[in-house]
């Protein structure tokens, strides 16, 4: 059921939503800021290069369900259905990693699976790396040493090969990205 709200009130609700799960939320990045952060930029940068609403909504919403697994009252797909319409908790889900399964068979399922995903899953996707990318230069995680970023870096680059073709102002901003964070790097060995 798609939400009877005005577009505006449904993305303030979303940004709400957001910021009360991952209140006590921090990036990893030495600067720790708050985590809602990311998912405002992620959101801001969909609604820039002209992302459906249901997108905009999604990219607030993406980490809720991850991030909220310890949480007393986790977020689950069903409540974010019920809350914000099946469209969104449908993308969500296209973009919630299995926290069940090791980090690196995550890492490799997004690789995987980027190629099949729906264009607003494939554009939520080309936001987030965009925004950890920028995270990754400005304030990249304290324990995490050169090779780590690096590798980082890489990924994601593997991940957003499989998210061509759905919006070229965002993955032209990604590919600038890139560029940006793999230069940073390189000045840095």
């Amino acid at each position: 059921m798609e939400t009877p709200h005005p577009p505006l009130a449904a993305v303030l609700r979303a940004a709400i939503f957001a910021a009360r799960v991952h209140a006590t939320h921090t990036r990893k990045g030495a600067a720790a800021e708050p985590y809602v952060n990311h998912v405002l930029e992620v959101a801001a940068l969909l609604a820039e290069h002209g992302a459906p609403e249901v997108a905009v909504i999604a990219g607030l919403l993406h980490d809720t369900v991850e991030d909220s697994s310890d949480d007393p009252e986790p977020v689950t797909l069903a409540a974010l259905a019920a809350e914000f319409g099946e469209a969104v908790a449908a993308i969500v889900a296209e973009v919630t990693d299995d926290k069940s399964l090791p980090k690196e068979v995550r890492k490799a399922l997004q690789v995987k699976h980027a190629p099949q995903a729906s264009a607003s899953a494939k554009q939520l996707k080309l936001a987030d790396k965009i925004s950890n990318l920028r995270a990754m230069i400005a304030s990249p995680p304290r324990a995490w040493e050169h090779a780590r970023r690096v590798e980082y870096v890489g990924w994601a680059g593997r991940v957003a090969v499989g998210l061509r073709g759905c919006n070229p102002g965002l993955e032209a901003l990604f590919d600038a990205t890139y560029r940006e964070a793999m230069a940073r790097l390189a000045e840095e060995a």
